[in-house]
């Protein structure tokens, strides 16, 4: 997952390989969850529903409270970590103000890894069909939690072998020019680009005057509609989950969801509702919205004249 940049930084690569495609992934029977499970919740009773929605992990519901987190031998990737997530909430378990799972246990068997964790109530931002100012309230609530987790005492995860990161701001510097020479590398010959912006004139102005000064933090990765929960019946904001793909930069990157630039603003919003930001950290959070839009866009996600306009309207802010 890292490199070393060329001034002997730590360099943070996001890589979507993975190490062992071809590894079975059974689905665990009821027997074999509940006793993982009551190595660390002897009282666990049941099993009640087994979610797939987790791309590199799947989650064993069990009684109304408990999750058994498992990942997925095929998923296994470089950037997630269930060991690192067992340790980031660890650290979070004491912040006051911060909603995420409790771990209870981590274990690695020879044919599973897993956590035990309490479960975040009520359903996810993607799944609970919230409009206008519902939904607005809570993605300033999830920048307003975003910049508690950034504000947690960083030293042990600073010091932590299991997170990887940014150095200085001169390391970051280095990660994001890669990334849009990469990107732009891949989209330069798609003609449907032709007239709409100059790619890299984005870049150069994206990178221009980017901070040095800000100290890394531990970042949730994507904090995005489908890690955030909220209650299905009045809205309110519940909890955030999923920190296994956790790394360490700067903390306007993590102000985003990768999806939406307008939902990116409201968390911003929340995240400056509890104090002035920091000197260059709406630089830094342009600079990575505009590179998540085009990755979209290289992934064919998004149309080119969608992310045009994206890209436009976060470079005249």
């Amino acid at each position: 997952m890292d490199s070393m940049g060329a001034n002997g930084e730590p360099m943070i690569i996001l890589t979507d390989s993975y190490v062992q495609p071809g590894a079975p992934d059974p689905v665990l029977d009821q027997d074999r969850v509940l006793d993982l499970v009551r190595r660390h919740a002897p009282a666990a009773r049941q099993v009640t529903a087994v979610d797939e929605s987790g791309g590199e992990a799947r989650a064993y519901l069990c009684d109304a409270d408990l999750v058994l987190k498992t990942q997925r031998p095929h998923r296994l990737r470089p950037r997630t970590s269930l060991a690192k997530e067992a340790f980031i909430l660890g650290e979070l378990e004491a912040a006051p103000g911060v909603p995420v799972p409790r771990v209870l246990g981590y274990g690695r068997e020879p044919d599973v890894e897993y956590i035990v964790m309490t479960r975040v109530p009520g359903v996810s931002l993607a799944s609970a069909g919230l409009t206008g100012a519902a939904r607005t309230a809570v993605l300033e609530q999830v920048g307003a939690v975003l910049r508690r987790i950034h504000e947690v005492d960083q030293t042990a995860m600073a010091g932590s072998d299991l997170i990887p990161g940014d150095g200085t701001g001169a390391g970051l510097r280095e990660r994001l020019t890669g990334m849009f020479d990469a990107l732009i590398d891949g989209l330069d010959g798609d003609p449907r680009w032709a007239g709409l912006v100059d790619l890299r004139d984005v870049a150069a102005r994206c990178l221009a005057g980017l901070p040095d000064g800000q100290p890394p933090v531990t970042l949730h990765s994507n904090p995005g509609p489908e890690h955030c929960f909220v209650d299905p019946g009045t809205g309110a904001f519940t909890g955030l989950i999923d920190f296994g793909d956790a790394y360490r930069s700067h903390p306007a990157l993590d102000v985003r969801a990768w999806r939406s630039a307008a939902d990116s603003r409201h968390m911003l919003a929340g995240y400056r509702a509890a104090g002035p930001l920091p000197d260059g950290f709406e630089q830094v959070w342009r600079a990575g919205l505009v590179a998540a839009a085009l990755r979209l866009a290289a992934r064919g996600r998004a149309e080119p004249s969608e992310i045009a306009r994206t890209v436009s309207g976060l470079l005249e802010r």
